[in-house]
């Protein structure tokens, strides 16, 4: 089963100046997702902040965001904790209010064995009827799924369909796609490597850069799942730039940043989490007139 193949958007979530959600704002930004050929919103993941979210308020983005769609792509919730338990009723929670998959990172913090970790899927997977997707980003999490572990989910636990792949370690994916079933799917979390992991056998991306620019990089990624290579690497190469700078003060730092100079959103963040340094956000700019984009 797959959720979607493509460019899924990882989608930030817009704040207002009293640190609540700018659900207008959001709003405005899943349609305009929608229009120029995004694939699947991934809604309340690492880049919309979930981490600052008190329970009832991630339920409730979630749910907008299924109902603004309206059913136009899927709709993907990140529900992973570090706490099974709260991991169990935050994704059922999501498939209440009608999410059609789960983005579930691996638990942070605790470094539990890969034992653990497949325990921890499995009581997902127990809990709900919609397809998962594993998140394994061990740059965040200390954690990593390790190639045989995910390939062992993937055979036997039920309803986890893909794996977000962001652990920067190319070998490891391919191990992956090399020894998965036909049936299970491998996803780039990382828009860099996106265009040679499709080379692979990926089957597309949940990206953060799609945020400012989704039409562009949903095309990229059809062309390379064409096989049209030459094409597709043009598009990502005229992106390589801002893929290393959207991170250098951590995400969605850099991406809120970049919406600000197109004049997008307003460039609002929760703490711990702060807005680039001018320096960066200077960089930004340069590159982004270099491509001719507006600021």
């Amino acid at each position: 089963m797959s959720i979607f193949t493509g460019a899924g958007v990882a989608i930030i979530t817009p704040f207002n100046d009293d640190d609540t959600v700018n659900y207008e704002e959001f709003g405005r930004i899943i349609d305009d997702q929608i229009a120029n050929s995004t694939d699947a919103i991934i809604v309340c993941g690492t880049t919309g902040e979930s981490s600052t979210m008190p329970d009832e308020e991630h339920v409730s983005v979630i749910k907008y965001c299924v109902d603004k769609v309206a059913g136009r792509v899927p709709v993907i919730a990140g529900t992973g904790s570090n706490c099974t338990r709260e991991a169990v009723n935050m994704s059922k929670k999501a498939e209440e209010v009608g999410a059609d998959g789960l983005l579930c990172v691996t638990p942070y913090y605790n470094k539990c064995t890969q034992d653990g970790l497949y325990e921890y899927y499995k009581a997902i997977s127990d809990a709900v009827n919609i397809p998962i997707i594993m998140y394994n980003v061990p740059s965040r999490t200390g954690t990593t799924i390790q190639p045989e572990t995910a390939v062992r989910i993937a055979k036997e636990v039920k309803n986890v369909v893909a794996i977000k792949e962001a652990s920067g370690n190319i070998t490891q994916m391919d191990d992956i796609i090399k020894n998965k079933p036909e049936n299970f799917n491998v996803i780039s979390g990382d828009d860099g490597i996106t265009f040679p992991l499709i080379t692979l056998g990926a089957v597309g991306v949940i990206s953060v850069i799609g945020n400012a620019f989704p039409r562009e990089f949903s095309r990229m990624t059809r062309l390379a799942l064409q096989g049209d290579f030459a094409n597709a690497l043009t598009i990502h190469h005229r992106f390589t730039e801002l893929f290393n700078l959207l991170f250098v003060d951590g995400n969605p730092a850099g991406v809120k940043s970049m919406l600000n100079a197109m004049g997008m959103i307003e460039n609002k963040l929760r703490l711990p989490l702060v807005p680039t340094r001018i320096t960066t956000f200077e960089a930004i700019r340069k590159v982004l007139n270099e491509l001719n984009i507006k600021c």
